[in-house]
């Protein structure tokens, strides 16, 4: 069976209607969602969950209090894991906590 799995990034003015693509390979289909903010991730991850997908991974923008927002948000209906930079490069070296 294809794995459903979605990544989620966190970038200024990311708009998760436009800023959605699938990359669809024979054994991963893969939804790649920009978003504003962790509020509006929360609402994507939901939806993602929603949709069947299983497997939530997180950009490095997303610190420890966003990474937590969402991985509650989707309520186990599926995984939040989160690629870490504790400095983000994107945010001028800081993390997403600081920010969102």
């Amino acid at each position: 069976m294809k794995l459903k799995a979605a990544f989620i990034f966190i970038a200024t003015e990311a708009n998760p209607n436009k800023h959605r693509t699938v990359v669809d390979t024979p054994n991963v289909a893969l939804t790649v969602v920009g978003v504003d903010n962790y509020q509006e991730a929360e609402k994507v991850a939901i939806e993602l969950a929603e949709e069947g997908i299983t497997a939530i991974e997180l950009c490095g923008g997303f610190g420890i209090e966003g990474t937590a927002m969402v991985n509650k948000a989707v309520k186990g209906k599926a995984i939040v894991g989160v690629v870490r930079f504790d400095n983000h490069p994107g945010f001028g070296f800081k993390s997403g906590d600081d920010l969102f």
